[in-house]
């Protein structure tokens, strides 16, 4: 079959990567971006850090030259909303009815922050694109207390960022720990003293019951008390956006809510893929379904579904890598620690400069570390090889972690 007619739906780094990606692997058919915003894609990540203390604009977070859609013929569709697919007859059915024909689409329509029901108000914020990263900073004042509602990667960001600029700040976790379902108790720790060094009062271990907003304040009640604050902001997970797979061939994952895609991210559907945060794929490494929220997976499973589009056949087996900057410290993680039956403490966690590599039957799975962006660069490599470790040179400063590769590599 002929491929003249190439279609991508979202706004955001997966729609960009596989719009660079077609052209870059040498499509120069019709190609055609549709997204509910109204800017053209952009970079997510500094949305509740730097963008948030000014230290970066809108125009820096652009992921490409405003003209250079025009110059690849990339047909930008901004505030477009997509009602639906039609998978039968292959075309892109618009909010207002219109048809848009493909060959190949790809879903890359990211999620939705999950909100608190019932209730809506100015001073109840969510974060995830630019109009709310903007309503945010408007709100970031000294003076005007500010409670954030879960204390993962984008609580923790917004924390650290309004402390930055003098906000206090309240942050109520109902773990024991922040980070505990991705860091583990001992690591989250950690964070958390890290956090109330830098004047966080973050309380853990508590329930939000209700949230109540009336004139200038809002009041949250816990399990433990009532709290006012003058804005609120809730970051407790994202909701996969997979609306166009209602009521099509195009399976959903039951187990994570994203659309299910096998090593080649295509959908059930024939001639539909699906990349980015909305995307169940199924990785042979860790043998299950894994919804990947991170930009650097973003960007490259985009451009992987694209060339696959093509027919390239290619699989993609990536180790997922995130990072965090939070104060002075650089948070990052390659691959997953879930699923495994050892760990590894490489540094120390008093000094706040550590790893910890996720072991399963003596291969490394993943890595978490501060401060230490060499080992992250390694446990990429370890992880990629397959190879059994001795888990006591993992632990052994002594011990160059790039020879370490290199020794596993060639046994």
């Amino acid at each position: 079959m002929t491929i003249a007619n190439c279609v991508i739906v979202g706004g955001g780094p997966a729609a960009s990567a596989a719009a660079a990606a077609l052209r870059s692997a040498g499509y120069d058919g019709a190609l055609t971006l549709i997204s509910a915003e109204h800017v053209a894609p952009y970079e997510r990540p500094p949305l509740s850090k730097d963008f948030l203390t000014g230290a970066t604009t809108a125009a820096d977070l652009q992921l490409r030259r405003p003209d250079w859609y025009a110059e690849q013929g990339v047909v930008l569709r901004l505030g477009t909303r997509v009602a639906a697919i039609d998978t039968a007859g292959q075309a892109v059915v618009l909010g207002d009815g219109e048809r848009v024909g493909y060959d190949r689409v790809l879903i890359a329509t990211g999620g939705r922050p999950r909100r608190l029901p019932g209730i809506e108000s100015d001073r109840i914020l969510y974060l995830r694109d630019l109009a709310d990263a903007q309503a945010l900073a408007e709100r970031l004042t000294p003076g005007e207390p500010l409670v954030v509602m879960g204390a993962g990667f984008i609580g923790c960001e917004v924390a650290a960022a309004a402390r930055k600029l003098g906000v206090d700040v309240t942050v109520l976790e109902q773990a024991e720990v922040p980070l505990q379902r991705i860091v583990g108790k001992e690591v989250g720790e950690v964070v958390a003293a890290i956090h109330r060094d830098h004047g966080v009062a973050l309380r853990t271990g508590e329930t939000v019951e209700s949230v109540d907003a009336t004139g200038d304040r809002v009041l949250v009640t816990t399990d433990r008390g009532r709290l006012e604050c003058a804005s609120l902001v809730v970051a407790i997970g994202l909701v996969p956006a997979t609306d166009l797979a209602v009521g099509t061939d195009i399976a959903v994952d039951g187990a994570n809510g994203g659309i299910a895609v096998d090593g080649c991210c295509r959908t059930s559907a024939p001639n539909v893929y699906a990349a980015g945060d909305v995307a169940s794929q199924h990785y042979l490494r860790y043998d299950r379904r894994i919804r990947v929220e991170h930009h650097d997976n973003a960007v490259k499973q985009g451009a992987a579904a694209a060339r696959n589009m093509l027919g390239s056949g290619e699989t993609y087996d990536d180790p997922h890598w995130f990072w965090s900057d939070q104060y002075e410290h650089s948070l990052q993680s390659i691959g997953r620690g879930d699923g495994c039956d050892q760990t590894v403490v490489r540094g120390s966690l008093a000094d706040r400069s550590f790893s910890v590599f996720s072991l399963a039957s003596g291969r490394v799975r993943g890595v978490f570390a501060i401060d230490r962006g060499t080992d992250i660069l390694a446990g990429k490599r370890l992880i990629q090889s397959g190879a059994a470790v001795d888990p006591r040179l993992l632990a052994d400063e002594s011990v160059n972690l790039k020879r370490l590769v290199v020794a596993e590599r060639s046994r």
